[in-house]
């Protein structure tokens, strides 16, 4: 099955080098390219690709409008783009349905593997680096602060919070099968089931809702 896929950037030379080496692989094909969010989505409407490469900082719509617009009405997943590990519109970027981020400056194989994990409907960032990231932004983001448990988790067993609890400490499934002392299909179900029944598209949206409702505090050490 060949993973179709649109490259946004505003900036020729990163846009078109991306879509070569996505196009030199036998399972992707790059259906089309644009040069700013409005074209994106535009594109993404045309071709109806699985996966839509997006820099975050695009002239007219930018690519954080274009990710809310494509998750809305399509079922492409997207992945932002930066030049910076730290840019002030991650947080932003992932509550408008990004699966993950990419720095511009990515290996060669670590692109062509994250456009595969995504297409997969897997999230692109590794579980560690998830944490470390949606940590930093959710600082400044919405936070619960009633008291007492969030309602929302009442829907979890004991064993499914602990889960999503480990998760959003950056434990990957392998760490988590060892911390439960249960085997890495048991944590695939764990996790999944997380998922389901909190609405949650994939891990890193996981990470996000054990920050939101309390469940782990912003500065909780790895585990």
């Amino acid at each position: 099955m060949t993973i179709r896929v649109v490259v946004a950037d505003d900036q020729e030379l990163v846009r078109s080098g991306f879509a070569m080496i996505l196009d030199a692989q036998p399972d992707i094909e790059v259906v089309a390219e644009a040069g700013d969010g409005t074209e994106a989505v535009e594109a993404v409407r045309r071709h109806s690709p699985d996966v839509a490469l997006l820099d975050i900082r695009m002239p007219r719509t930018d690519g954080i409008e274009a990710c809310r617009t494509i998750c809305a009405e399509s079922g492409c997943r997207t992945v932002m783009l930066t030049t910076f590990d730290t840019d002030a519109y991650v947080y932003e970027a992932l509550h408008a349905g990004a699966s993950g981020f990419l720095l511009k400056d990515v290996r060669r194989d670590d692109l062509v593997h994250a456009v595969r994990v995504v297409a997969a409907g897997d999230s692109l960032l590794a579980p560690s680096v998830a944490r470390r990231l949606v940590e930093q932004y959710t600082a400044g983001g919405p936070r619960r602060t009633a008291p007492g448990p969030d309602p929302r988790l009442d829907v979890l067993t004991a064993r499914e919070r602990e889960t999503l609890l480990l998760l959003a400490r950056g434990l990957s499934n392998a760490e988590i099968a060892g911390e439960l002392v249960v085997s890495d299909h048991t944590v695939k179900t764990h996790v999944g089931n997380v998922l389901a029944k909190l609405g949650l598209r994939d891990r890193i949206q996981a990470v996000i809702c054990a920050y939101e409702t309390g469940l782990v505090a912003a500065g909780t050490p790895r585990g």
